[in-house]
């Protein structure tokens, strides 16, 4: 087993680890930083249930290895708001009812994040674009859809 030392960012927070090669970037934030926000699906970058940003773009952290992020800044769905101050995206999902079993949720919302920073007022299409990459088996793309929409416009200050 051959070991590496990284450092990166991880929530604004540095982290700096050790890790063998072989280990993915969604089981290092799962197993080793205690951020199990990040779920892991299909494990084969399909489902995107791990999305996570890293670098301002999402990724699939089941198909990144934790040694590539050396150096890189990772956002994770913890980054985005806690239980006591959501963010406008995750208090959209809730009063959407775009939460469904809650599984894909992560992948969804961190999808969007990356979506909303670079479009701010993103059309119906765009969303669903961004979103056909995340697979939701409850199929209530509409709700999140719709989520996705409030949460723009909260940000854009004309809801």
């Amino acid at each position: 087993m051959s070991a590496r030392k990284i450092n990166l960012t991880v929530n604004g927070r540095a982290v700096e680890a050790e890790v063998e090669a072989r280990v993915n970037l969604a089981d290092f934030l799962r197993q080793t930083l205690a951020l199990t926000g990040t779920h892991l699906g299909c494990e084969h970058g399909v489902c995107g249930a791990c999305t996570v940003i890293v670098d301002g773009r999402p990724a699939r952290a089941c198909l990144m290895l934790a040694v590539q992020a050396d150096g890189a800044k990772v956002e994770t769905v913890e980054s985005l708001g806690t239980p006591e101050a959501l963010s406008e995206l995750q208090l959209a999902f809730r009063d959407r009812h775009a939460l469904q079993c809650g599984f894909c949720t992560p992948g969804m919302l961190m999808t969007i994040e990356a979506l909303l920073r670079v479009e701010a007022a993103p059309t119906r299409e765009q969303i669903r674009d961004v979103l056909s990459g995340n697979l939701c088996r409850c199929t209530g793309y509409q709700a999140i859809v719709d989520a996705a929409l409030d949460a723009a416009e909260a940000r854009r200050g004309t809801r």
